[in-house]
C-alpha cells in the first residue's frame, strides 16, 4: 500500500467505497447544475476575459474553496505536492542537506543546532557557527532562507562549508561533507532514566513507528532494571492508523480490539485489532498527552485508557475522531479525503468538532462538555466521547516568566552555551548535568543589560496609576507618598530578577548546554528533569496502590472477591 496507506488512518478506498448510500435525486441534479455553471464560467472567461486566465492557480483556488467547505483534512496534492503527503508518512523529505536548523541573526546565518547522525553533526559543525561560505558562494551576510537553499541538494552530491568559529583561537574552519538524505525519525529518543524508567518519545506515525517504538521496548526487555515505562505522544499530530494499532499491540493481547472505524454506509465498519504478541503485557505503563496529540496518538492513548492498560498523564488532547483515505486522480493527482470515523474500545468517538453542523459564518464550535456521553473502560470507570481524551492526571502546565522567555527569545542562553561548549572539553551525562552556581554566576555576567529588553509591567502599571490618580483627582500628598513607596518595591533590578527566577532560568539554560554536548537528546533529556508530567508517571507508576486506584483495578479485584464469597 505505501503511500496509500492511510494517511491519518486507513487504506486506500476505491471510488465505490466512499460511499454506498445513492445520493437522492435532488442532490445529483444539484450538483449535476453546478458542474455544469462552473464549467461554462470557466468557458467564458477564457474566451472573454481581457487577460490570460492563469489555470493553474485558478483551479488550485477554487479546489481549495470547495474543500474548505467539508473539513481541514480533506486536501488535494497534485503532481508536483505529493512528495508532501510522502514526507508524511514515511518522514523523509525528497531533497538532500547537511541535517542542522539554521539561525538568522543581525542579517547572517548560523548553526543552531545539528541533528544527531546528520552530515553537520558528523562533519564536526557545532551550534554557533556562522555560516560564511557554501562552496564559492560568499554568505557571510545571506539570510538563513538563501543559505538553506544552497545547503540543500540531491542526497549524496559533496559541498564544502566554511564557517567562522566563536571563542576559540583558529575561528574559520573548512568542512567538507557530503548531502545526505533527510527525514525526522519518529523516536528521536529513548532510553532508561532515572535508573529504572523506560522511556519512549514518539513524534509521528509514520511506516517506520512501530519498529522504532519495538525496538526501543525489546532493549528494555533486555534490562533488569526497568520496572515501568513512559510513553510520550505530546505534541505528536498522528500519521498511520495501523502503527497506532501495532504500537498499542507490545502492551495488550494478542487480538484485541483497538478501534473500529465507520464510513457513511453502516457496511464499511472495519475492526483493527492486535496482530502479535505483547512485549510488556503488565509492566506499569504511563502515556503522556497534551493538546497537540491528535488522530493516532489518540488512538494509542484511547485504547490505552479503554483498556485500562496505562494510565494516562498531561492535558486533554487535540480531539480528532476521523480518518483519511487517498484517492488516485488524473494526471497524477491525489485526494486525500475523510472517509470514516473511528471509535475506541469503549465505543466512544472523541472528535471534538462536528464539520457537518456549522454555524451561520460557516465556524465550528467545539462540542461541550455537557453534551458528552459517558462510556465504560474496561474495568467500568467513566470516560466521555467528545472533545478529545481527558487525562486520568491533569498537569498544570508552568507559565515562563518574561524574564525566562526574553533571554530565550534573544539567544541569550543560546550564545552563552555555545561560548561554554567551545572553552570546555566536557560535561557530566545528561541527566546528571546541573548549572552550578559558578555557571549561572558566569552566564549573569555574560548579559548585557542595555540589550536585553524585557517587560517591566509592574513599573508600566505604577506609572499608568500615577496619571490616572492624576486626572481623577486622587493625587493628594498621601496618594503620593503611598506611590513613592511602592517605587522601591515594584521597580525591577536586573541581577536580582536574574537571582529569582534562577531554577526557571536554569532549567532552560541546562538544556541548552547538554544540546551542545549530548544534541537533541540532551536538551529533550534536561528537560524531563524537571518536566512535572514526567515526574507524575514515575511516581505513580512506582505506587502500585495508587496506579491501581487510577485504573480503577482496586474496585475490580474488590467485586471479584465479593462474587466469589
Amino acid at each position: 500500500m505505501k503511500l496509500h496507506h492511510l494517511l491519518l488512518s486507513l487504506p486506500i478506498l476505491g471510488a465505490a467505497s466512499v460511499g454506498a448510500v445513492e445520493p437522492s435525486s435532488s442532490h445529483d441534479a444539484a450538483v449535476a447544475r453546478n458542474l455544469t455553471t462552473f464549467n461554462s464560467i470557466v468557458k467564458e472567461l477564457e474566451m472573454n476575459y481581457v487577460d490570460t486566465i492563469r489555470p493553474k492557480e485558478a483551479f488550485q483556488a477554487a479546489i481549495g474553496a470547495l474543500l474548505s467547505t467539508i473539513d481541514p483534512y480533506t486536501e488535494y496534492y497534485d503532481a508536483d505536492d505529493k512528495s508532501d503527503l510522502t514526507k508524511m508518512t514515511t518522514g523523509q523529505l525528497d531533497y538532500g542537506g547537511i541535517g542542522s536548523y539554521i539561525l538568522q541573526i543581525d542579517g547572517g546565518s548560523y548553526i543552531s543546532y545539528p541533528m544527531e547522525g546528520a552530515p553537520a553533526a558528523k562533519a564536526g559543525l557545532r551550534s554557533g557557527d556562522h555560516i560564511i561560505r557554501v562552496d564559492s558562494v560568499d554568505t557571510s551576510k545571506m539570510g538563513s532562507e538563501a543559505v538553506s537553499s544552497l545547503l540543500r541538494g540531491q542526497a549524496g552530491t559533496p559541498l564544502t562549508v566554511t564557517v567562522s568559529r566563536p571563542f576559540v583561537t583558529d575561528s574559520i574552519l573548512t568542512f567538507d561533507m557530503v548531502r545526505g538524505k533527510l527525514g525526522e525519525p519518529p523516536v528521536p529518543y529513548w532510553g532508561v532514566l532515572d535508573n529504572n524508567t523506560g522511556y519512549i518519545r514518539l513524534i509521528s506515525f509514520t511506516d517506520k513507528s512501530g519498529k522504532e517504538v519495538r525496538e526501543a521496548l525489546e532493549a528494555f526487555k533486555q534490562n533488569p532494571n526497568v520496572s515501568q515505562i513512559v510513553l510520550d505522544l505530546r505534541g505528536n499530530g498522528g500519521g498511520l492508523l495501523e502503527q497506532a494499532v501495532d504500537i498499542v499491540g507490545n502492551f495488550v493481547p494478542k487480538g484485541t480490539e483497538v478501534l473500529r472505524t465507520r464510513g457513511r454506509d453502516a457496511s464499511t465498519e472495519k475492526i483493527y485489532k492486535t496482530t502479535h504478541s505483547p512485549i510488556f503485557p503488565d509492566t506499569p505503563l504511563a502515556v503522556l498527552i497534551d493538546g497537540g496529540s491528535a488522530s493516532a496518538s489518540e488512538i494509542t492513548a484511547g485504547s490505552l485508557q479503554d483498556l485500562d492498560r496505562a494510565v494516562l498523564i498531561g492535558s486533554r488532547s487535540f480531539g480528532k475522531g476521523l480518518v483519511q483515505g487517498t484517492l488516485q486522480l488524473p494526471f497524477d493527482g491525489l485526494l486525500k479525503v475523510t472517509t470514516a470515523k473511528y471509535y475506541i474500545p469503549s465505543g466512544r468517538l472523541i472528535q471534538a468538532l462536528d464539520y457537518s453542523q456549522r454555524n451561520p459564518d460557516g465556524s465550528v464550535a467545539r462540542t461541550p462538555d455537557s453534551l458528552t456521553n459517558v462510556y465504560k473502560t474496561l474495568h467500568g470507570r467513566e470516560v466521555r466521547d467528545g472533545g478529545g481524551l481527558t487525562p486520568d492526571v491533569p498537569i498544570e502546565w508552568d507559565q515562563v516568566s518574561r524574564l525566562t522567555y526574553n533571554l530565550m527569545r534573544d539567544n541569550f542562553a543560546w550564545n552563552f552555551a555555545n561560548r561554554y561548549a567551545n572553552t570546555h572539553d566536557s560535561i557530566p551525562a545528561a541527566w546528571d548535568f546541573v548549572v552550578t552556581d559558578e555557571i549561572y554566576e558566569d552566564f549573569k555576567k555574560s548579559i548585557d543589560p542595555t540589550k536585553l529588553q524585557y517587560d517591566k509591567v509592574c513599573e508600566d502599571l505604577l506609572s499608568e496609576l500615577r496619571k490616572t490618580a492624576e486626572q481623577e483627582g486622587y493625587m493628594t500628598d498621601e496618594t503620593k507618598a503611598a506611590l513613592d513607596a511602592l517605587v522601591p518595591l515594584l521597580t525591577h533590578n536586573l541581577n536580582r530578577d536574574l537571582d529569582n527566577k534562577r531554577d526557571e532560568i536554569s532549567e532552560y539554560l541546562g538544556a541548552e548546554i547538554a544540546a551542545r554536548y549530548y544534541l537533541d537528546k540532551g536538551k529533550l533529556i534536561q528537560d524531563l528533569k524537571y518536566d512535572p508530567a514526567f515526574k507524575q508517571a514515575r511516581e505513580i507508576l512506582s505506587d502500585k496502590a495508587r496506579l491501581n486506584s487510577i485504573l480503577g483495578q482496586s474496585k475490580n479485584k474488590s467485586e471479584s472477591k465479593n462474587k466469589k464469597k
